[in-house]
């Protein structure tokens, strides 16, 4: 895919979220700061949760350490997924007059929602530095986490993107799955809170070890348990290339219904 093309979508992209608005691009860092404040003073301070069992001595804003690493990541997931499901149907336009891969094409969006990603846990950063932490070697953890857990997000959506060029339920299917998906996983509670037999569940769902994975490295500073992510990056890659190889099968298809 060439590279300025590429450029060229993730800027548009970025500058598409607010066109028509009077502060324009301000509303990129203005929208994280607004959720990181709003996570870290109303569940702090109103709902005063501890987390305690974690082993974290943070008082009263353990939680809201422990709920912005989760909420951050899973908006970063969710977002990719969903629009690359999209990816097809919204650039139908340049699909049709520009010669472009139809596999690299989603990759504007990765790129796009990374840099909203990087400037909440901006400001996500000055607060645990606020608070008293201090960097660890256990934080350098993080650019691998993410990339395994972007490239499930891409895989599983290059697949959707396809199957909803044929099949227009999808995009309503994706809704509901990443629905579904949030409160099977422990972001907003502990997971201490369940029913023991309802823990063995968590082990099939891969966003679990994920947000496992960042609050371990950002929050207790200890290393991630690895097998699980390399058996999601596996299973990624695997989910990638046939992805790919059922869009190579079907690519005249989609072009002609697009």
């Amino acid at each position: 895919m060439n590279l300025a093309l590429l450029y060229h979508l993730t800027r548009q992209d970025l500058v598409d979220r607010y066109a028509g608005s009077i502060l324009g691009a301000a509303w990129t860092f203005i929208m994280p700061l607004v959720n990181i404040l709003i996570f870290t003073l109303v569940f702090s301070r109103i709902m005063g949760m501890r987390l305690g069992e974690l082993g974290v001595e943070l008082g009263q804003y353990s939680y809201s350490v422990y709920l912005v690493i989760g909420v951050l990541a899973w908006n970063l997931f969710a977002n990719t997924l969903s629009r690359v499901t999209h990816v097809y149907h919204d650039k139908a336009a340049i699909i049709g007059k520009v010669n472009i891969s139809l596999f690299f094409l989603p990759l504007y969006i990765l790129l796009s929602e990374l840099v909203i990603y990087v400037i909440a846990n901006g400001f996500f950063l000055i607060f645990l530095f606020s608070i008293g932490f201090e960097f660890s070697w256990h934080w350098l953890w993080w650019p691998l986490i993410l990339v395994v857990q972007q490239t499930l997000a891409y895989s599983i959506g290059l697949i959707f993107a396809t199957l909803s060029v044929f099949i227009r339920d999808i995009k309503q299917f994706v809704g509901v799955l990443t629905q579904l998906w949030f409160w099977l996983t422990p972001i907003v509670y502990v997971i201490t809170i369940l029913p023991e037999n309802w823990k063995p569940l968590f082990i099939l769902n891969p966003f679990y070890h994920v947000v496992n994975a960042l609050r371990d490295a950002l929050m207790l500073q200890t290393v991630p348990s690895l097998l699980p992510l390399i058996s999601i990056m596996l299973i990624a890659l695997i989910m990638l290339l046939a992805g790919m190889q059922l869009g190579r099968r079907l690519e005249r298809d989609i072009r002609d219904f697009i």
